[in-house]
């Protein structure tokens, strides 16, 4: 093939996954690994970040899905591929004929035009479940153009817009499209630009919106007043599950407002609030408890708390794998039989808020939300899912 990494790429060909990141490959090399790609019905994930692929390569790659019927997720970010690149991918998408999935194009160095481009394009695309377009340089235009594109869109679930040029104005104008769109579950706004104004128009959304389970707005200058906008919507959502406001000039009496809102809604979904920087007294966690209590499956990351007794405790917090293992070995059953008697259906499997729950309200092994946090981090919780199977080594 006459490019660098022709033996990996021949070795991994029966492969599903093909990692070609960092490799240098360029718009000829990408042209080659494309048209050994026409054919092949292994590869359902190809990864070709940071190899300077530009228009050419991008071109290549598109020719090559026209033929390609298996390939599910290409993750081309980073490649400067600008305007005439998002030209390319634009037209194909508008063709709704790839079996393509999930698609990542993140710094490629895309401004207000390619998002008007590729909007265009995602208006009417209903196979792209998954896209990031993190670390552009969009303005608050393209995030007008990205508003009228999730309120005609039927076909993304998740959408990554951290890292852009976000400020007020196209917070608001996405937060336009939130309030049509029926089938986005997951969204990050994170490291933008968004202000209370933002937090308001979030907040209004959240009343209304059905569907959305994961909202990601770390670090976008939202201070107290912009969590009671939130919390406004929290109080009648039911199907937001995670909130992400971490690196906010938000404190405590902000937190406390955000977890009173969650109380007051008893069909809230939320299974985790993440204010992780910040710093909280021994009142809080007590106002934190009587929530719990209503909402076991909920979880607040938050700061180190203040108060040497609070804090005592944490340090003194019992290994809840331990402390499960004790039992088990009373009960004369293995660790994994005590998780599977939590679950209902006897799955491997359990959602993390679910999970949580069960945990809390379980009187065999009595622990409290901090160590059930620990399990869950030992269980190797990924994509709100414990897995029950990577307790085996604790058996």
């Amino acid at each position: 093939m006459g490019v660098v990494p022709a033996s990996y790429f021949i070795r991994n060909m029966e492969e599903s996954h093909m990692n070609l990141n960092h490799h240098g490959l360029g718009p000829k090399g990408t042209k080659a690994i494309a048209i050994a790609l026409v054919s092949n019905t292994a590869i359902i994930k190809l990864e070709l970040e940071d190899n300077s692929i530009m228009e050419e390569g991008v071109l290549s790659l598109v020719e090559m899905l026209h033929e390609n019927y298996y390939l599910q997720e290409l993750n081309i970010s980073n490649n400067k591929i600008g305007l005439e690149g998002a030209r390319i991918i634009s037209d194909f998408l508008q063709g709704n004929t790839s079996s393509l999935l999930k698609l990542k194009l993140s710094g490629n160095n895309f401004k207000k035009d390619s998002a008007a481009l590729l909007c265009q394009a995602l208006s009417s695309n209903y196979r792209i479940r998954t896209l990031s377009l993190s670390h552009n340089e969009f303005s608050d235009t393209a995030g007008e153009y990205l508003g009228q594109m999730l309120g005609f869109n039927v076909g993304l679930q998740s959408l990554d817009l951290s890292w852009n040029h976000f400020h007020t104005q196209g917070a608001t104008a996405l937060c336009n499209g939130l309030r049509m769109n029926v089938t986005l579950k997951a969204l990050d706004l994170s490291m933008n630009g968004l202000g209370n104004e933002g937090a308001l128009a979030l907040g209004e959304v959240l009343k209304l919106n059905s569907c959305l389970c994961y909202l990601d707005v770390s670090s976008n200058n939202i201070n107290n007043e912009g969590a009671n906008r939130i919390s406004k919507g929290l109080e009648f959502n039911e199907t937001l599950q995670v909130l992400k406001l971490f690196l906010n000039p938000i404190n405590m009496e902000g937190a406390v407002v955000l977890i009173l809102s969650i109380k007051r809604n008893p069909k809230s979904k939320m299974e985790e609030l993440d204010i992780a920087n910040v710093l909280v007294t021994e009142q809080f966690i007590r106002v934190l408890d009587g929530v719990c209590a209503i909402h076991p499956q909920l979880d607040v990351i938050h700061k180190t708390v203040q108060g040497f007794s609070t804090r005592k405790t944490f340090l003194n917090n019992t290994n809840p794998m331990k402390m499960i293992q004790s039992y088990a070995e009373q009960q004369k059953i293995t660790v994994l039989e005590f998780f599977k008697r939590l679950n209902s259906t006897g799955s491997m499997t359990m959602p993390v808020g679910e999970f949580r729950k069960a945990l809390v309200q379980q009187n065999k092994v009595p622990m409290n939300r901090y160590q059930v946090r620990e399990l869950i981090k030992k269980l190797d919780e990924k994509k709100g899912i414990v897995d029950f199977r990577n307790c085996t080594g604790f058996t």
